[in-house]
């Protein structure tokens, strides 16, 4: 692993601005007026609105003191939409400009199309190598060159209990989306339960996933997203209280990505999980990326480190024999988890 090499203070500060106003941006456009709700003891935000005969609930959000103040601003600030996209746009060609990575001309729209659809909104986690990109500008080293930054795949992860806890869902068909960008269901034996698809034009795939409280990783009915998804173990850890990111695409593209401190540790659970047979590839790639994210927590981070490691580790022998197998592979890493205090 070569030194963690960081972006100048300006990039960082410039990628924290353009993230600020996409948070703002995220709830300006409010058809209705904000309403507070409690479920099952939590509380959440939503954009009551009349449709017809009906009021409607949009979720915005789980209550927090910084989206309240979000909400706040919203209702008293102007609208001037256009300048707001113009600065936003000013901001990304200012992180282009300091080399930070962007996505491609395939990745941009397809996530662009997932958040005008609502998929982050409703609980959607970008998860894999797509998110693993995105640290770069949220912890503000740049990230190491080749194979450990490159995908074909986009994988959504979300709770299937959130969104029977939010009551809310993806304003349109994510199938209908997919076809739009020539993405072909992947067929299952049961054709209702498609979690999977195919990019006739490229090798890209998008996969949709929940985690598994169960003893099988099945197929289940994600309905926030109005899709099935792939059942995994593990998985509720690393979606856990995910953050919002900004991808550099166009003005922004605002997703949810897992906290870095818990990709970094599930990282060593799944490359236990594959690094046998045609997964070995992978296993590399999981290793690496957990390397450099340990290694650029422990000296920004180490707090959040240890509470994600120590929570991996309470979570049961099965979990602790992932970790120390991976970790046997990984002695500087290994060193540093053991000497946080």
């Amino acid at each position: 692993m070569t030194d963690l090499k960081p972006l100048s203070l300006a990039a960082h500060t410039t990628y924290h601005d353009l993230k600020s106003l996409m948070l703002d941006e995220q709830i300006r456009d409010l058809r209705g007026t904000p309403v507070r709700r409690e479920v099952s003891g939590r509380h959440y935000w939503y954009d009551h609105y009349r449709l017809g005969n009906q009021v409607k609930g949009r979720y915005l959000g789980e209550d927090t003191p910084d989206l309240r103040q979000r909400l706040e601003r919203a209702t008293h600030e102007g609208a001037n939409r256009k300048a707001r996209q113009k600065e936003r746009s000013r901001l990304v060609r200012l992180l282009r400009a300091e080399n930070m990575l962007g996505v491609d001309q395939s990745t941009g729209p397809l996530l662009r199309a997932f958040e005008g659809a609502g998929v982050f909104r409703v609980g959607g986690v970008l998860v894999g190598t797509h998110a693993f990109r995105l640290y770069e500008g949220e912890l503000g080293f740049r990230l190491p060159a080749g194979q450990y930054v490159s995908t074909d795949d986009m994988d959504i992860a979300a709770f299937e209990r959130l969104a029977l806890a939010i009551g809310d869902e993806v304003d349109q068909s994510l199938g209908g989306v997919l076809a739009d960008f020539n993405f072909d269901p992947v067929p299952e034996l049961d054709r209702r339960s498609v979690w999977r698809w195919q990019q006739s034009t490229s090798n890209a795939s998008v996969e949709f996933l929940t985690p598994s409280f169960e003893e099988d990783e099945g197929i289940r009915p994600l309905k926030s997203l109005n899709v099935h998804a792939r059942a995994l173990h593990h998985l509720n850890f690393l979606i856990a209280e995910p953050i919002q990111a900004v991808a550099l695409y166009r003005d922004g593209v605002l997703v949810r990505i897992p906290r870095p401190e818990r990709f970094a540790i599930h990282k060593l659970i799944v490359a236990d999980r594959r690094q046998a047979g045609p997964d070995a590839l992978k296993s590399r790639k999981d290793r690496a990326q957990a390397a450099f994210l340990i290694r650029v927590l422990a000296e920004d981070r180490p707090y959040e480190l240890k509470d994600a490691w120590d929570t991996a580790r309470a979570a049961g022998p099965k979990w602790r024999d992932r970790l120390d197998a991976s970790l046997a592979r990984m002695p500087e890493e290994k060193a540093i988890l053991d000497g946080l205090a």
